[in-house]
C-alpha cells in the first residue's frame, strides 16, 4: 500500500509540475504585448487575404459582368459584396495599422514588466477593426448603388466617374484634414501617453478612435477602388503597401508624390473619356 500512495503522490507531483510550468509559459506569452500584438496583425492579414482569396474563387458575384449596361445588381449581389469588400478592407487595411498597434503594445509591455495592470492589443485591434468593418459595408452598398445606376460600366461614363475618383483622391492628398490626420497616424506615441488607460472599454474606444483617424487618412486611396476595379487584387496590394509606407515616412513628401501621380493618372482618364 506504501508503495502504491508513494506512486500515487510521485503522479500527481509531476502533473502539477507540469501544469506549473505551462501555466507559467502562458503568463510568459501573454505578458508580452508586442508578441500578440505581432501575431494579432499578421492573422487577421493573413484572415483577410485568404477570405478574399477564397469567395472570389467560389462566389458566384462577378462585378465585371453585373457592371456592363443593361444588367442591373440584386440584393444578394450586395449581400455577396459585403463580406468580400469586410475581407478585402482586412487585408488592405490591417497592416498600416501595425505601426499603430505596436506603439501601444511596446507601451503595454514596458508597463507590463513593472507589473502594472494592462488591457490587451487584441482589446485596441478589435476596435480598429470595428471601424473599418462599418466602412466596408458603406462601400458595398455604394457599389451596389453605383451599379444599379450604371455608373460603373466600361463605357464614357464609367471612365469619367473613374477619371474624377482618381484626381479628387489625387487632390485630396495635399489637403490640411489629410495631412493632419496622417501625422497622428505617424506619430501615435502621443496620443497614447495622453490617453492611457487601463479598462477594457476605454482601450476599445482608444481603438475606435485611432480608426477614425485612419480612416480620415486612407478613405479617398479606399474610394479609388472604384476607379480601377473593386476586386482588384493587384490595386488592392499596392494601394495597402502606398498606405503602409505613407504612414512609416515621417514627412508629406510621399504623400504629396502619390498625390500628383493620382491627379496626373485621373486628368488622363477624364480626358480619355471626352475624347
Amino acid at each position: 500500500m506504501g508503495y502504491r500512495f508513494a506512486v500515487t503522490d510521485f503522479v500527481n507531483e509531476h502533473r502539477l509540475t507540469n501544469l506549473s510550468l505551462s501555466e507559467t509559459r502562458l503568463s510568459e506569452v501573454l505578458s508580452r504585448p508586442r508578441r500578440i500584438a505581432l501575431g494579432c496583425v499578421a492573422a487577421l492579414t493573413a484572415f483577410g487575404w485568404l477570405a478574399f482569396g477564397l469567395m472570389s474563387a467560389g462566389s458566384p458575384l462577378n462585378w465585371q459582368a453585373l457592371c456592363q449596361p443593361g444588367v442591373t445588381a440584386g440584393w444578394s449581389d450586395l449581400a455577396l459584396a459585403a463580406p468580400m469588400w469586410m475581407a478585402m478592407t482586412l487585408a488592405m487595411m490591417l497592416p498600416t495599422a501595425g505601426p499603430m498597434i505596436l506603439t501601444y503594445a511596446e507601451i503595454a509591455d514596458t508597463a507590463a514588466r513593472k507589473r502594472e495592470p494592462v488591457v490587451s492589443p487584441l482589446i485596441l485591434t478589435a476596435g480598429y477593426v470595428a471601424v473599418w468593418l462599418g466602412v466596408a459595408l458603406v462601400a458595398a452598398s455604394m457599389q451596389f448603388m453605383l451599379a444599379r445606376a450604371g455608373l460603373l460600366d466600361g463605357g464614357s461614363v464609367g471612365r469619367l466617374v473613374a477619371g474624377t475618383i482618381l484626381l479628387s483622391a489625387g487632390l485630396y492628398q495635399f489637403s490640411a484634414f489629410k495631412q493632419a490626420c496622417l501625422t497622428e497616424c505617424q506619430r501615435p506615441f502621443p496620443f497614447f501617453f495622453s490617453n492611457w488607460t487601463t479598462e477594457i472599454g476605454g482601450v476599445f474606444r482608444l481603438g475606435l478612435r485611432q480608426g477614425m483617424v485612419c480612416l480620415g487618412c486612407c478613405w479617398a486611396m479606399m474610394l479609388v477602388m472604384f476607379a480601377v476595379g473593386a476586386m482588384n487584387v493587384v490595386w488592392m496590394a499596392g494601394l495597402g503597401v502606398l498606405m503602409t509606407i505613407e504612414k512609416l515616412t515621417t514627412t508629406p513628401r510621399f504623400s504629396e508624390a502619390v498625390g500628383f501621380a493620382f491627379v496626373a493618372i485621373g486628368f488622363g482618364v477624364i480626358v480619355s473619356s471626352v475624347v
